[in-house]
Formats: C-alpha cells, sequence, structure tokens
C-alpha cells in the first residue's frame, strides 16, 4: 500500500505537477518562502501562533481565512486539516513535509523514550517535550512525503545529553526514508547574518538512496564563537554518542567564492531613521508600532546585488510606493549612547560609555551649580537617565552594536523584547534596527508581509529559517525529485520500445 500511495506522488510529479509541500511549526512562512522560490507549491501550513499564521496565510494564500488561521498539532489531526482544506485523502494531500519541532520538545527525551513514543501515540501524552515530537512523526506517517526537512539549533546534537538528531533518523530509516543531517551556516548562503543550524533531509527509498546538502556560494571567516559552537557540537557527534551513521560534514566554501553578503549590503539602501532627531521633534513616542504608513525608499545611487534581490523578489517585489514596516523602538535614553558605542561592542563596553556620559553630565552640571550630591534624589535621577540597569557582569551579550562590513550575528527571537542584540552601525541614526532591517538580516523580500504590529513581527523574523537558507535545500531537494522522475521517464521509454520489439 505504501509503495502505491508513493509510486503515485511520483507519477504525478511526472505528469508536470509541482511538489506540494507542507509546513509545520510554520512561523511567519521563512522556510516555505524558499520552497516556493525553489518551484514547490505550498500546500499548508500548521502554526500555534496567531499573527504569525496570519503572516504566512497572507504571504503565500492571499489571506484566505482557511490558511490563515492558528493551529494546535497537538489538538489537529492530519485527518482534520486535510477535511478543513478540502485536500482529499490524506495520504495523497503532500509530497514534502518541512518545519522543526521547537527545540523544548526534545529535553532529556533519549532514543528509548522516542522510539515509544512514536509507536505508541499514547505514551508520555501528559509530556510536551515529546508530544510535539510525536506530532511531528504522526504527520510524516499519515501523509507519507516523499522528502522531508527538518530545523533545529545545533544543541539538539546534545540535548538534554541525547543526539536528537541521530536519533530523529533512526526512527525516520525505520519508517522507510534514508536520511542524514548537517550543521549549515546562513552566511554561507547569501544570507548577511552568522546564524548556524542543524537541517536534516529524509527521502523515501523509492526515491534516492542517499542525501545531499546544498554547497556554498559565500565565504567568510567565522568569528570564534560560531566556529566555537560548531566544534562543541561536532565533538558531541564525534565522540560522544558512539557510532554515528547520519551525520554529514557541512559543505566547505572556500576564498574563490564570492563574499559574505555585509550588513550594508543589505540594509545600506533603506531609509535613514535618525532616531534622536526624531525624539527631539517629536515624531517618535512610545506606544505601538503599527504597518499603517508607507516611507518612500528616496534615491540611492547604486543598490547591492542584495539589496536589489530584496526589492524584486519574484512573487514579492516591493511595493512602489515604499515600505510600510520599517519602524524602530521608542528607547530615548539610550540612543545617544548607540551614538558612542563603537562597532562590535557589546553590553560591558556600553555600560562603560554611559557610565562616561554620566560623569560628563554630572560635571557640567555641578560647575553650572547645580548641587548633586551622591545618593540624592537628583543624582540618582540624572544616573538612572543615562546608565542603563543591567549588571554588566552578567548581560554580556545583551546589547551589540553591528558591524557594517559583515554579516550580523544570529537574529533570535528576542527581537520581540528590546532589539539591544542588533544596534543599528551607523552611528548618525544611533537606534536599534527596525523591523524591516530585521527582514532584510533573515532575507525575507520587501514584498513579504508580517502581520501584527512590531512586537510580533519582530518576534516572527526572529523564530524564521532565512528564506535564502531554505531556497538553497529547497533547490537540492527539487533536483533530487526531478533526477528520480528523469529516471522512471527513461525506464518507462524502455518498457514501451521494449514492448514494441
Amino acid at each position: 500500500m505504501t509503495n502505491q500511495i508513493i509510486l503515485s506522488k511520483l507519477e504525478r510529479l511526472k505528469n508536470g505537477q509541482k511538489p506540494r509541500v507542507l509546513d509545520l511549526f510554520a512561523g511567519c512562512g521563512g522556510l516555505s518562502l524558499g520552497f516556493h522560490a525553489a518551484g514547490f507549491e505550498i500546500g499548508a501550513a500548521v502554526e500555534f501562533d496567531p499573527d504569525a499564521a496570519r503572516s504566512h496565510g497572507l504571504n503565500f494564500h492571499d489571506g484566505d481565512p482557511k490558511h490563515s488561521c492558528a493551529i494546535d498539532i497537538t489538538e489537529t489531526h492530519p485527518e482534520d486539516l486535510v477535511s478543513k482544506l478540502e485536500l482529499g485523502p490524506v495520504p495523497e494531500a503532500f509530497d514534502v513535509i518541512i518545519g522543526g519541532p521547537p527545540c523544548q520538545a526534545f529535553a532529556r527525551v533519549g532514543r528509548s523514550k522516542l522510539r515509544e513514543v512514536d509507536a505508541h501515540p499514547q505514551a508520555f501524552i501528559h509530556d510536551p517535550r515529546a508530544r510535539l515530537y510525536k506530532e511531528y512523526l504522526r504527520y510524516v506517517d499519515a501523509f507519507q512525503p516523499l522528502a522531508v526537512l527538518m530545523e533545529n539549533v545545533p544543541d539538539i546534537l546534545n540535548h538534554g545529553g541525547h543526539n536528537v538528531a541521530e536519533e530523529t533518523c533512526e526512527i525516520l530509516e525505520a519508517k522507510g526514508y534514508v536520511s542524514r543531517y548537517t550543521l549549515l551556516n546562513a552566511a554561507f548562503y547569501g544570507v548577511p547574518q552568522m546564524r548556524e543550524r542543524m537541517f536534516l533531509v529524509a527521502y523515501r527509498r523509492e526515491v534516492a538512496d542517499q542525501v545531499t546538502f546544498p554547497e556554498p556560494t559565500n565565504w567568510l571567516v567565522l568569528p570564534s564563537g560560531y566556529e566555537g559552537t560548531r566544534a562543541v557540537a561536532l565533538k558531541t557527534v564525534g565522540g560522544l554518542f558512539g557510532e554515528v551513521h547520519s551525520y554529514v560534514a557541512p559543505p566547505v566554501a572556500t576564498p574563490v567564492q564570492e563574499r559574505a553578503v555585509t550588513a550594508e549590503d543589505a540594509i545600506g539602501d533603506l531609509p535613514l531613521i535618525k532616531a534622536r532627531e526624531l525624539v527631539a521633534a517629536g515624531a517618535l513616542k512610545r506606544g505601538a508600532r503599527r504597518f499603517d504608513q508607507f516611507i518612500p525608499y528616496g534615491k540611492k545611487s547604486k543598490l547591492s546585488g542584495y539589496a536589489q534581490l530584496m526589492r524584486s523578489w519574484p512573487g514579492f517585489e516591493a511595493s512602489p510606493d515604499g515600505l510600510r514596516d520599517h519602524v524602530i523602538r521608542y528607547l530615548p535614553r539610550d540612543y545617544e549612547l548607540f551614538a558612542r558605542m563603537n562597532p562590535g561592542d557589546q553590553y560591558p563596553e556600553a555600560y562603560q560609555h554611559a557610565v562616561e556620559m554620566f560623569e560628563e553630565r554630572l560635571t557640567a552640571a555641578r560647575e553650572k551649580g547645580a548641587a548633586l550630591k551622591e545618593g540624592s534624589d537628583e543624582y540618582q535621577q540624572l544616573r538612572d537617565s543615562i546608565i542603563p540597569p543591567y549588571d554588566a557582569s552578567k548581560f554580556p551579550n545583551k546589547w551589540r552594536k553591528m558591524w557594517k562590513d559583515q554579516p550580523a550575528r544570529t537574529l533570535m527571537a528576542h527581537l520581540g523584547k528590546d532589539s539591544y542584540s542588533h544596534i543599528h552601525y551607523d552611528s548618525l541614526q544611533a537606534r536599534t534596527i527596525s523591523v524591516r532591517e530585521a527582514a532584510r538580516l533573515q532575507s525575507f523580500p520587501d514584498g513579504f508581509q508580517f502581520s501584527g504590529t512590531m512586537n510580533p513581527a519582530f518576534r516572527q523574523i526572529g523564530n524564521a529559517v532565512p528564506p535564502l537558507l531554505s531556497k538553497a535545500l529547497a533547490q537540492t531537494i527539487m533536483a533530487t525529485l526531478q533526477t528520480r522522475i528523469a529516471q522512471l521517464q527513461e525506464e518507462h521509454v524502455g518498457d514501451r520500445t521494449a514492448a514494441t520489439v
């Protein structure tokens, strides 16, 4: 029965139909966008966050309400999903499943637990860490895809004492797939961000007998922190868990390739937002940031190739009126401090700059006759208006001013809370990055729309897989499927020839 379903899907692709994708834990659609760009049809998505679900429906299904509502995968059976979307029989609905269960789902869930969860649907039903993994596997069982893509953080190679990627491959192998995983850094694939993630790809054995990963297109020397993260992850692969069958080394980037896309390449063409001037003019105030006003691009003599791509991405072209989501946080205490910081400065350096600023203003006030005694209310008010309250020894990575000539550091979902991890490199603007700048650093094109206000949009962007990296993976998967289709076509021609003879 299973083989017939797989062959039926291959026959459909052989007849010229696009592979249909189901995106689980889809977020706003970073993975979906990459697959869409590579020629896949985005059939459906499952996403729990309402704002992210609306974003996905808005961008891939023209805002169709059926595709824009939040879905709890723990309460939605595959049968319910296809019935709601009128997709026909469950096993025939999709050809590819992509996505990545949140990493919390895997904490301390070992090989024996994962196998039991897979084999017994009621096992560990009260354990949310295992439940999301169980649902992912259940969707794979129900839809019997030709290919599977999973994404997660590098720590999943040693999560709670277990190599979850290796264990996942074992389970998929038992289901009839050939599976491999590796670590890829987005900066090697044209993304202006040094984002390291684990990717697992699996094919039905009727489709392929090996897995490959895309070759890098860009080159840079990763900072020590990223190399260290990769080294730790690979150390666990190499010895902590004994024999490892499914890991493959990442494809190697070399200096002959194009240099990595820099932050300036990515956002240097966007309209200036001079935060201090806006505050002084009363044009920037506290309150929700909505995407209800266009900001014109303005003129720039020459766009980087990356900026051109972001403005002209097929199907997601920029609006001729400009940008709606080029909005920033209201952080009046810190704008002057941002201007003083040097590229690469983190919170300890920012804190020291703030102390110096406070001492300068304290001296100036005293020279004018102000009696600002240490410990007084006036003294403390002045100090609090300049110096951030965080302990510099406990939050070294909380702040960072970007370098303009390097890719940005990893964007996180925490962008939705404060954005201090990505302070604009331009001291004239002296601010944290805007929503659209965050989207550019993740490689979302300017025509991609985010539902909700500023904070939910930042969170969606930080949680996403960079679409350009997704596209590289999708193109490799598409090539594998097309190779198999070509083989089937040759076999069909051969059979007809033999019958004629």
